[in-house]
């Protein structure tokens, strides 16, 4: 207005356009067109997601909580070695673990490898049944006033721990799982056991190691990712299973029933790798310790118990084969095939959406801080002004939203998995993205201008000046789309056409463009001057620079 002697109304009609031109509108679609793909696509990855915020968070993902058992391990286990304590009542002992595991309900895997192993039971029937706790560790069962109960060493010998220590640890250090039997000298009643016990024998369990366990770990701790082993088992027995499924630090192990104070935790998580003896409410509090690290924190989980963890968790990862509904429910995502190497892809998938997202955000706030440097120049110079209201609408409709969305559709690569993750308070407008955009916006504000300079000189009034800007701020935006597929030079990787959408948005680009500014019956319609070949070419040419 004060500038260029134009009306009051011309001024604050093209203010508004301008304003209007520039806001980024097409981000929010953006974002959920790009989450809703990366749903499906994980849905035909075996990855059920309940809550689209979570595929973001993946990218931050750096500590990885997993159990031992159907994570590390395969779901199953199987009898290892029996081991009476008095060989000459080996069957006689046997027996009554038959007898046992005959009376118990098939309610985990550790019972289903008892009966399946010990299947010589006498036929007794069971007074009374007291079902494994994940708190007590034992289950038990009462035979005519007598009592037995099969559990973890620790928890069935309690005190006298060490006087089977060595005859323990000598399969625990192998990665087995000890169970003793014996005959209890009170009444359970499904509380920790409190009388006296006689020792009859040991069993030992295995789990072998899930296919492809070694290679997910060893990619994760590639990526920068930490895993951290919780299991209710032995920690001996837990550190040999991660140190064989490759986990790194698997002798940094401890006991969770030595941590009592929340600092404990807050130390504990800080130090160890491998926790054991953890019962459910203490893995929340160590998911909780973790978060407080500033880490950003995935756990996998299929239990009842699990669910107050998997909550806690940033990202919640249940099974959905082996899975309680309880745990599925509580979870942000679910492997439908309870394949833990799924979760790779999962995880991906998270960082190259990220990735996505982030070269969207660069190509629009790019392109729309050289548009404004563009009208700001113009302003200070007392120049007319460089863009009708219409030329910002087709710009806004056309050669801004289309290659955006593409790019959001970029194809996945592994190769964002060699980034490290990002910290969770990090912003995604860095200092060092932002100066990019803004050297980006520079270069496309100078090139738009330059051709805005170079009409205005040849033309007898200020509308070939606007057409040439129009002309050479859209292909600029159009060609830029292809430098914002990397943070390095895309021209001469194999990534420069493997977009086909984004291909499609620039071809389709370039053609409304070019007839806009040659075709007579449209010109009228978005206030342009035909332009010829040389002018066409110059536009393009300055446009390239980019």
């Amino acid at each position: 207005f004060f500038f260029n002697g134009g009306t009051f109304r011309e001024s604050i009609t093209s203010m508004v356009a301008a304003v209007i031109g520039m806001i980024p509108e097409g981000l929010y679609l953006l974002a959920s067109v790009a989450m809703a793909v990366s749903t499906v696509r994980l849905s035909k990855n075996k990855v059920l997601v309940h809550d689209m915020k979570c595929i973001e968070t993946l990218a931050r993902v750096n500590v990885l909580c997993v159990d031992k058992t159907g994570t590390i391990t395969e779901p199953g286990m199987c009898v290892y070695k029996f081991e009476p304590v008095d060989e000459s009542k080996k069957t006689e002992v046997f027996g009554l673990i038959s007898d046992m595991a005959a009376a118990s309900s098939k309610d985990n895997a550790t019972m289903e490898a008892l009966q399946e192993y010990f299947n010589a039971g006498s036929g007794r029937i069971a007074d009374k049944v007291y079902p494994f706790s994940s708190q007590t560790k034992y289950s038990g069962v009462t035979f005519e006033n007598e009592t037995y109960v099969i559990g973890a060493a620790e928890f069935v010998l309690r005190d006298r721990y060490g006087e089977y220590k060595d005859r323990i640890e000598k399969y625990s250090e192998k990665g087995y799982r000890v169970l003793v039997f014996a005959k209890y000298m009170g009444i359970p009643d499904q509380k920790p056991l409190t009388e006296d016990v006689e020792v009859l024998g040991f069993t030992a369990l295995s789990n072998p190691i899930r296919k492809g366990a070694v290679d997910t770990f060893r990619y994760f701790d590639e990526c920068g990712v930490e895993i951290k082993v919780i299991s209710g088992d032995n920690p001996v027995t837990v550190s040999a299973v991660a140190k064989e499924a490759g986990i790194a630090n698997p002798d940094k192990y401890i006991d969770a029933s030595d941590l009592k104070e929340e600092q404990d935790y807050y130390n504990a998580v800080e130090n160890y790798t491998v926790f054991g003896r953890v019962t459910p409410p203490q893995k929340r509090f160590l998911i909780k310790a973790i978060k407080e690290h500033g880490k950003t924190v995935a756990m996998t989980g299929d239990g009842v118990n699990d669910a107050p963890a998997l909550k806690q968790a940033d990202i919640g990862v249940a099974m959905g084969i082996t899975g309680s509904e309880v745990s599925k429910d509580a979870a942000a995502m679910v492997l439908t095939d309870d394949n833990f190497a799924t979760i790779i892809k999962a995880v991906e998938n998270g960082r190259n959406i990220y990735r996505n997202i982030k070269a969207s955000i660069q190509f629009l706030l790019s392109g729309n801080f050289g548009a404004i440097l563009a009208v700001l120049y113009a302003s200070l110079m007392a120049l007319p002004v460089p863009f009708a209201p219409v030329h910002l609408l087709f710009i806004n409709l056309l050669t801004d939203s289309l290659p955006a969305i593409a790019l959001g559709l970029e194809p996945h690569s592994r190769e964002v998995m060699k980034e490290k993750p990002r910290p969770m308070n990090e912003s995604i407008l860095t200092r060092p993205f932002l100066l990019s955009i803004g050297t980006e916006g520079l270069c496309i504000g100078v090139m738009t201008m330059i051709a805005f300079m170079i009409g205005y000189h040849q033309g007898e009034n200020a509308l070939l000046a606007s057409t040439m800007a129009f002309a050479t701020l859209c292909s600029s935006r159009l060609v830029h789309g292809f430098n914002c597929k990397s943070s390095g030079p895309v021209i001469f990787t194999n990534r420069l056409f493997n977009n086909i959408y984004l291909i499609g948005a620039f071809i389709l680009g370039m053609v409304l463009i070019t007839c806009a500014v040659t075709i007579p019956a449209l010109h009228t319609v978005f206030q342009v001057q035909p332009l010829n070949a040389a002018q066409l070419l110059t536009a393009y040419a300055l446009a390239l620079f980019n």
